[in-house]
């Protein structure tokens, strides 16, 4: 394992799904629940993916979407454990956002777990992203569910 890792967009939809499952199984506070995994895994397919590698390994993806033709959406992403902390969400952030500025995207927002649910692996997502410039526009309960609060994040790409 070294820190020289390779950011490249996938377009092989069997690919995508099989770095998705592979990533997020390994994220069990992230993505605990094998339903959700196997669901985020298929709707990658036709999604534009972004996937870290050090060598041959995938060690991390991002896919996103394009609302109404201006707002970004990280859908969904997942860095092995071993990796964090060493750059490698924040190199695939950037190059996703590139994408969604050249996609002429305004806006680009993120879906995570309020900090009403005080879960500490989620304090370590929102840091991140406050860390690549999200702020938190509105938690939804009614999103998820009530133990389970939803924070949309945005960032201002103009």
């Amino acid at each position: 394992m070294n820190d020289t890792f390779t950011i490249k967009e996938i377009t092989e939809s069997e690919e995508k799904y099989l770095h998705t499952r592979k990533i997020l199984q390994k994220l069990p506070d992230w993505f605990g629940n094998p339903q959700a995994i196997e669901e985020y895994a298929e709707s990658v397919r036709e999604l534009p993916y972004f996937a870290a590698h050090d060598g041959e390994e995938c060690i991390g993806f991002f896919a996103v979407k394009v609302h109404y033709e201006h707002t970004g959406d990280i859908y969904v992403c997942g860095v092995l454990p071993e990796y964090h902390g060493r750059g490698v969400g924040t190199k695939l952030y950037k190059t996703a956002e590139e994408y969604l500025r050249q996609m002429n995207c305004k806006y680009v927002i993120v879906k995570t777990l309020s900090e009403q649910a005080e879960f500490e692996p989620y304090e370590r997502t929102r840091a991140f992203y406050r860390s690549v410039g999200f702020e938190p526009l509105i938690t939804l309960t009614e999103m998820w569910d009530e133990e389970n609060p939803c924070l949309i994040m945005l960032k201002n790409l103009k």
